[in-house]
Parts: structure tokens; C-alpha cells; sequence
């Protein structure tokens, strides 16, 4: 793994990002209508509010969970991707396309998966049918494999066959080996014809998507300064109209090869023509870019153009709701970690330090990175949120630590006024400009954690201080630390614990920062800030009478601070209830907390399974405690399947409160219900031993929740 290595895979995510946000707005649409509508379109056809989830950048990052989840060494398999897929997706809703069994290649296969039918077998043309399998998604949730096997194709192109072939078959999967390939390649590989080539060799040479790949070749080759001539010769000959299903990944392809080869190496151009063109237009453009973001690097990406309205942020939907409120940073960082170890190398600094103890930091060591940091003004008595105009600077004038550090230049900052630099921790349906992919969320900071930072004050900044502060949403009030006047030329390092609540939910944190000058003086505000990030112990009460209904739109509805994996969930009268025919779960907290107790009362309503859960990684992967039928109690294990591990006998009642403390501290589990009967199991096979909570029922149970205690 060469250093220069980790940027090239920042700048290959970054650019799938750009590229889906690129097509979004006109996915679906013909290469005439967006003509007539937009004529050269060059740009984001959308200034979204903020972009929501969207399943072509879904798919990527969590199924790359794989290689931490299988144990073997990273010799992964289709059935470990499988397992991936069944844990991070919710029940037929958010994450990807629902279309239907035997319509939406995607869900076909989870339903294949559900019913215990293996993986590869799962998304195979034997099972599915050819029309099926070979739909666009075998190369449109690929491109992390490329990311990951960073110069080494041969292994990107193993990798992706495994992946590509758990929901796809034939062409499916080798649209998923030759983008995964291809982007391996540019690591090394310049030019775009021996990229492609590349891909060409691990697949077969007499399959309909190597013949494809070769006819833009060939016409390009021969007519090499007309796109539109040849996107004519692609629609006449492998149009839509010449292949089964709804999103054929044949026609598609052939958009991607035009794009690259017509591109002639230009970012700005490669993804504007592969755009242009139509069809499934944020699939395509999203592998295009992400081939040519590794390729040309960060430096061929234009910043004002096509990074800064994204400002790193990426929003996700899987079903652990801690992990769908993300950075772009933190993905390339999960990703890099990965190809270290996969590489078997030790990680250079100072990487090191961040892939290690601070992976979701804001570090800005990315050139040009800002990690979703926003900037606000309010007045000092914060009735008025005041309009300010502010830049934020990639920099490296100075940092606390590594290399780099964001500068903060901010006008007119009046003395007494409050000036916020932040990073959100929470957001709700208002935030965006759509329901895309149907997102909702965890926080990602809660009570009792430390908020870190650093601030400095150049020589030519003006004089101010700083606090690190969080702010509660439902109150929004602010929790501030003690104020540091700082210092030119001086790094300060500052730390706030943010105190133990109750129905509280923690929704920004960052920096507070005060001017000091003559009132009504009208002055700059220019600092840096580093390493901005959250660590220790949550201590707060989950208060489901504080929770809220959020309304996306009439079909999308969630509940503040859950995930809902399956069932029925609403508020009533204070509790939250939840019921299912066969299995219904939700979950919140953090997907990293490791050692804590939590405390759960609810009230059983109907049926005869009522469970609580902890150390939830997702869907398949979770401990719980369950009320269960013929009078017991029983600490059980999600495995893909939940086992007992301990049970008790316990004379439980429908209509009667109970209370359940869960303690988990290493492999070691132990329950105890109401104060007098105890479960205790040292889990010595796999442990999982980080994870949030969360409740589920069983067989047309239903049960209330009234509140969490967590420690």
C-alpha cells in the first residue's frame, strides 16, 4: 500500500458521492428530456437543502462490513456479504429499491436470503431467472471492493465476484468484477483504455457485457470527438428497448465506457457526458466517478463546483441508525483501515492515530476535507439567528495535530454575539429537501459523553474566546464548558462533558465562539479548529414520552431516535408500542458503545415473546432478553437466528410493568428482572462486545415501552 494511497481513496468516495448527487435529480430520464429541459447540463441540476439517502452509496459502505464480520482472515464469500446485506438492511423498506419479488433484482435476492436460500445461489440466473440477475445493481454498490483492494485488481475483481453475485448472476455479476477492477486499477493505471482493458480481462471475453464494452470501444476509436454520434449508435443498438426488466445493466455500461472515453481524462467532462446521456443516470455517473476520482485524484476534483455544495456529508438508511449520519472522511477512513489490514501493513501516520482511536473524528487531514462542519451567528441572548457570511478553508497554515486543520473566516462578528462552529449529531425530515431512501436516524453524541477540540487564533485574528458547547434539541438549550481566551499563535486544547439528562436528545456540537470588542463594533471572526470529537460513556434516560412522530411524507413516518427494522411502531399515551405478526425490532444508540448496563421498563400487552436488546450490530447480530412462553425468562443471541444462552423461570403477566437491567462488560452478560431474578452467560463463541439497544417482539406480540436508562 503505497501512503498517497488513503487521499486516492478519499477522493474515489467522495467522487461516487458527487457523481449520485450529480444524477439523482434526473434518474429515469431520457437523454432528449434532459436536453429540452436543461440543454447542456454541466452542473448539480438540484441545490438540495441537504441530500438524503440514496441506495447507490447504501449498498457500498455496508456491505464492505463483510470483511470485519466473517472471522475468516478476510477470505471472503458470497455468504459473508449475504449476511452483511440481512443485517444492515431494514425489512423491505429504506436502503434500496422494494420493487417487488422477481421485479427488483435487490430485494428478490433478500427475500431469497430470508428463506434461507444461500448466497450465491440467492441472486443466480438459475434461481431468478436471466431478466432478473442481470439488472444494473451487480455493478452500482461495487465500487468499495475497488476501493479497498487499492493496486491489486485481481484481488478487487475475487472480491467483487463474491459481492456482485449474492443479489445478481450472469452479466449482473460481471458488471460488478470489471467496475470493482477498474477502479483497483486507476490507483496505478492512467489511461483510460488500458483501465477498461483491465476490467475486460476477468471476465468473459464472449459475454454480452465484454461485447458491449468493445462496440464503444471500437466506435470510439473511429469516431472519437462526437458523443452524441455515439450514444445514437448506443441507443439503436443497446438501448433499453433490446433487454429485459426495468434497469438493465447492458445499456447502461455502454453509457459508462462512452463517458470515460469521450471524458478524454476531465472529471468535470467524463461524469457531465455519462449525465447527459440518461438512463439510470446516478448509478452511472456514481461508477464513472468513482473510476476517474481515483484516477485524477483530488486534485482534478473542482472544489467550489462539485465538493463544496456536498461539504462531505452522506447520509445513509440502513437499519442501524448511529451509522446513517456520516462523512465522506470517515467512509474513505473505514475504507483505508481496511485495505491496511487487508494488505497486512502497518498504517502510516498520522493515520494511524485516526483510523485507530478516532476514526469519526473531524481531523481534516483529507486536502479540501471540512466534515460537514456549518457555521452559524445568533445574539447573545439567542433570541435572533443572524445572517453571516462565512467561508470554511481546508488548510495547512497549522494544525494541532498532522498536517491540516479547517480555517473558520466568518463576517461581521459583533462583540456579544455567538458565533457556532459545528457539526450536527441528529437530523430531522425538515433538514432535507426529500424522503430519498427513506432515512431515519440515532444520534451520534448523547449525555455523559466528552466533547474534544482545539481552537487557535492566527496573528492576524481578531481577539476572541471559545467554549465547546452541545445543543439539546427539544429545549435547544445550550451546554456549554468554561471559556478559554485564546491566545495568537497558540493551540488550545479544550474538553466538556456534557452532563447526564433525561429525554434529551443531543442534535449539534461544536465550537462557541465570542468576539471581544466596543459594543455594535462590526469585526472578522478568523480561527482554525482541529480534531473535533466525542468520546466516554452515554448516561441519559430515554423517555419515550418525549419522543415525536417524524413525518417525511405519507408513507414514511419514524420514530425520534429509532430504527425500525420491522413491525409496527407508534406512540400512544407516553410509551412507544410495537407489534408484528412474526418479528418486529427497533433499535437506537450508538453502534460503538462496548461496555454499559441499560435499563428497560415496558409493559407486556399481548403475546407471549416481549424482548429487549443490546449490543444490537444490526438485524442478525444482537443479544436480548426476552419474556417468553410457559412461564420463562431467557438471555438469547441473534446469530442470523436467535439461540438461548440462559433461562430462567419467571411467572410474567400480561398488563403488569416489568423491569429489566442488562449489564454486558466484555464477554461477559448478565440480566436481572425486577430486582430478584438474575441471567448470567460468558459469551465465549464469536462475542459481540459493542453495540445499542433496542426492543423487539415475536409472533403477534405487542408490548409498551416507557423508557431506557443507560449507564
Amino acid at each position: 500500500m503505497k501512503a498517497e494511497y488513503i487521499e486516492k481513496i478519499y477522493a474515489g468516495w467522495l467522487a461516487k458521492i458527487i457523481g449520485i448527487r450529480l444524477g439523482a435529480p434526473v434518474e429515469g430520464w431520457t437523454y432528449e428530456k434532459i436536453k429540452n429541459i436543461y440543454g447542456e447540463l454541466e452542473h448539480y441540476p438540484v441545490l438540495y437543502r441537504e441530500f438524503a439517502a440514496d441506495d447507490d452509496s447504501n449498498g457500498p459502505l455496508f456491505f464492505l462490513k463483510a470483511l470485519e464480520n466473517t472471522g475468516n482472515h478476510y477470505n471472503l464469500k458470497a455468504r459473508d456479504v449475504g449476511v452483511a446485506l440481512l443485517n444492515y438492511a431494514p425489512y423491505e423498506h429504506g436502503f434500496f429499491w422494494w420493487g417487488g419479488y422477481g421485479i427488483s433484482t435487490e430485494h428478490t435476492a433478500y427475500l431469497n436470503l430470508c428463506s434461507k436460500i444461500p448466497a450465491p445461489r440467492s441472486g443466480s440466473v438459475e434461481q431468478n431467472g436471466e431478466a432478473v440477475a442481470e439488472q444494473i445493481g451487480g455493478q452500482i454498490f461495487i465500487d468499495t471492493w475497488g476501493l479497498v483492494t487499492a493496486g491489486n485488481p485481481d484481488l478487487a475483481a475475487r472480491y467483487a465476484k463474491e459481492a456482485a453475485s449474492v443479489t445478481h448472476g450472469g452479466n449482473g455479476v460481471y458488471g460488478g468484477i470489471f467496475i470493482a477492477s477498474c477502479i483497483s486499477y486507476a490507483f496505478e493505471e492512467k489511461n483510460i483504455k488500458k483501465i477498461i482493458e483491465k476490467g475486460l480481462s476477468y471476465i468473459p471475453k464472449d459475454c454480452e457485457y465484454a461485447r458491449v464494452v468493445n462496440a464503444v470501444i471500437n466506435y470510439y476509436e473511429k469516431n472519437p470527438h462526437n458523443w452524441r454520434d455515439c450514444f445514437q449508435y448506443v441507443f439503436d443498438n443497446f438501448g433499453y428497448d433490446k433487454y429485459p426488466g426495468n434497469c438493465h445493466i447492458i445499456p447502461n455500461t455502454a453509457v459508462i465506457i462512452l463517458g470515460l472515453l469521450y471524458g478524454e481524462g476531465d472529471f468535470s467532462d467524463t461524469i457531465n457526458i455519462t449525465n447527459m446521456c440518461g438512463w439510470d443516470t446516478d448509478c452511472n455517473v456514481g461508477n464513472a466517478a468513482a473510476i476517474m476520482g481515483v484516477r485524477n485524484g483530488l486534485e482534478g476534483i473542482g472544489y467550489e463546483k462539485w465538493r463544496k455544495p456536498v461539504n462531505d456529508l452522506l447520509i445513509c438508511s440502513s437499519v442501524v441508525g448511529s451509522m446513517n449520519i456520516m462523512d465522506i472522511p470517515y467512509g474513505a477512513s473505514y475504507i483505508a483501515k481496511l485495505a491496511y489490514s487487508i494488505a497486512g501493513e502497518d498504517i502510516p501516520k498520522p493515520y494511524k492515530t485516526i483510523f485507530e482511536a478516532r476514526i469519526d473524528s473531524c481531523h481534516f487531514e483529507y486536502a479540501g476535507s471540512t466534515h460537514a462542519v456549518r457555521v452559524r451567528a445568533h445574539t447573545e441572548d439567542e433570541t435572533e439567528d443572524r445572517g453571516l457570511e462565512y467561508n470554511l478553508l481546508n488548510s495547512t497554515e497549522t494544525a494541532f495535530t498532522g498536517n491540516r486543520s479547517l480555517k473558520v473566516m466568518a463576517k461581521p462578528a459583533i462583540p456579544g454575539d455567538r458565533i457556532y462552529v459545528y457539526k450536527k449529531a441528529y437530523y430531522v425530515p425538515e433538514d432535507f429537501h426529500d424522503s430519498r431512501y427513506d432515512p431515519c436516524f440515532s444520534p451520534l453524541v448523547y449525555p455523559g459523553q466528552t466533547l474534544h477540540g482545539s481552537a487557535f487564533l492566527p496573528e492576524y485574528g481578531s481577539e476572541c474566546q471559545v467554549r465547546l458547547y452541545a445543543r439539546e434539541k427539544r429545549s435547544g438549550n445550550i451546554l456549554t464548558g468554561e471559556p478559554v481566551i485564546l491566545q495568537k499563535g497558540k493551540w488550545e486544547e479544550m474538553y466538556f462533558t456534557i452532563p447526564p439528562m433525561r429525554g434529551a436528545l443531543i442534535d449539534e456540537v461544536g465550537f462557541q465562539f465570542g468576539i471581544r470588542g466596543c459594543h455594535g463594533e462590526r469585526m472578522e471572526l478568523v480561527t482554525f479548529i482541529d480534531d473535533l470529537y466525542v468520546d466516554g460513556k452515554a448516561d441519559y434516560v430515554l423517555d419515550f414520552s418525549k419522543e415525536e412522530e417524524e413525518k417525511w411524507n405519507g408513507l414514511h413516518r419514524e420514530i425520534s431516535q429509532m430504527t425500525r427494522l420491522k413491525g409496527l411502531m407508534y406512540l400512544e399515551e407516553g410509551s412507544l408500542h410495537l407489534s408484528c405478526p412474526d418479528f418486529g425490532e427497533a433499535y437506537t444508540g450508538s453502534h460503538n458503545w462496548r461496555d454499559y448496563q441499560a435499563e428497560y421498563r415496558f409493559i407486556p400487552l399481548l403475546g407471549e415473546h416481549h424482548g429487549v436488546n443490546f449490543r444490537v450490530q444490526g438485524a442478525i447480530r444482537s443479544y436480548a432478553v426476552a419474556l417468553m412462553p410457559h412461564s420463562k425468562i431467557a438471555l438469547l443471541k441473534n446469530n442470523n437466528g436467535y439461540v438461548v444462552l440462559a433461562e430462567n423461570e419467571f411467572d410474567w403477566k400480561l398488563g403488569e410493568e416489568y423491569r429489566i437491567l442488562v449489564s454486558a462488560r466484555g464477554n461477559y452478560l448478565s440480566a436481572v428482572i425486577n430486582d430478584n431474578v438474575r441471567l448470567e452467560f460468558r459469551d465465549r463463541e464469536k462475542p459481540y462486545l459493542e453495540g445499542g439497544i433496542g426492543i423487539s417482539v415475536k409472533n403477534g406480540s405487542h408490548c409498551s415501552y416507557q423508557e431506557i436508562f443507560v449507564h
